[in-house]
């Protein structure tokens, strides 16, 4: 998944105008992780990534890297990947851990999407939290600049489920 999480990095950002943090694709990863290597593992990937970054790899969405990115206003939303993952994972896994094996894909929608609404507040928290605290916004113009992020992180959540039905459907050790 930190593979995955570089890959989509390659993807340029989408900068938004008066918000101080591009949308980027890699937040698929992020939810993937989560779902399909479950909440310690996914968090363990995500984190693994974070560290690459802040040795200097321009693995994030536009070829940024290195600790200076930790000291702007994205740090929360890099941050954020990890508790994201975490969430995502235990969500997931609580919600389908007992019905597991005879669990039919229109149940695992449903249960990734709880999963993924979670982990999606998660890293919007940490970003709002970057903002205060590093791009010094006021509390409330932070979290009206979330706004913009909404309709993208609804066309991720989207193609996530899918992404996650169909390997559940082929190949359903993967959740094991």
């Amino acid at each position: 998944m930190t593979a995955l999480m570089a890959v989509l990095g390659l993807v340029p950002p989408i900068a938004v105008a008066g918000v101080p943090a591009p949308i980027v694709l890699q937040n698929i990863a992020v939810i993937l992780a989560g779902v399909i290597l479950g909440p310690w593992r996914g968090a363990a990937s995500m984190a693994l990534f974070a560290g690459l970054v802040a040795l200097g790899l321009p693995l994030l969405s536009g070829g940024r890297g290195g600790l200076g990115v930790f000291a702007g206003p994205t740090a929360g939303f890099i941050l954020g990947w990890i508790p994201s993952a975490l969430i995502v994972g235990l969500i997931f896994w609580a919600l389908t851990s007992r019905a597991r094996p005879g669990l039919g894909a229109g149940r695992v929608a449903l249960k990734a999407v709880a999963g993924l609404i979670g982990g999606v507040v998660m890293v919007y928290f940490f970003g709002v939290l970057g903002f205060v605290g590093i791009a010094g916004m006021e509390f409330g113009a932070a979290v009206l600049s979330m706004a913009p992020f909404v309709p993208g992180d609804l066309i991720k959540l989207v193609v996530s489920v899918i992404l996650i039905v169909g390997l559940w459907k082929a190949y359903p050790r993967a959740f094991r």
